[in-house]
């Protein structure tokens, strides 16, 4: 490698990678792997993400929990962390149901945390309300065949929704009223 090259980008370091050995490029993963945790998740999740275990998915889902209800502590309510998470396992992975897994998990646990601890802000409920349209657009674009293993965790942040502010309420109402509409035939359990 020439340390007086300067990198531009992908293209000047994949063309540097392509001469590289394979004991080379095993030892610069390592190396990587080694220098940070956010590192260590995206390669764990990246090769374990069709594990029977599930690991990979429950590292990122404890990341987004931990923003709302941490082992030890109040939660700190850093969305922009939980999110992070999410797309991070995504980009990782690309497994479709452990994102929409996420993506709810996000929003039952912001949801559950409204309910225990009062009103937030708008910006909180802007957050939850984003990660439920995106999950509804993930269900209705290519995920319609997911829809009956989360159906009832879906129906449940709506009950949990009942009678909070900014629009919330109403707007989980509508969302889940799409899935519904679309997925199931219209017809809630009754």
């Amino acid at each position: 490698m020439n340390p007086e090259r300067s990198s531009k980008g992908w293209t000047d370091i994949r063309h540097q990678l392509k001469s590289w050995s394979k004991p080379a490029l095993l030892a610069l993963v390592k190396d990587l792997y080694e220098v940070s945790a956010d590192n260590r998740d995206f390669l764990h999740a990246r090769f374990q993400a069709e594990a029977a275990d599930g690991a990979a998915l429950e590292q990122y889902r404890r990341k987004i929990i931990e923003q709302f209800f941490p082992k030890r502590g109040f939660g700190k309510l850093k969305l922009a962390e939980a999110r992070k998470a999410i797309r991070d396992y995504r980009k990782a992975t690309g497994n479709l149901e452990g994102t929409i897994d996420l993506l709810l998990t996000y929003v039952e646990n912001g949801t559950q945390f409204t309910r225990e601890f009062g009103d937030i802000n708008e910006p909180f409920y802007n957050s939850l309300d984003s990660a439920l349209e995106e999950l509804v657009n993930l269900f209705l674009q290519s995920g319609a065949g997911l829809y009956p293993r989360f159906r009832d965790r879906v129906l449940h942040v709506e009950q949990m929704a009942d009678h909070i502010g900014w629009g919330y309420c109403d707007s989980v109402c509508d969302q889940v009223a799409r899935l519904e509409e679309a997925l199931a035939g219209g017809s809630a359990p009754g």
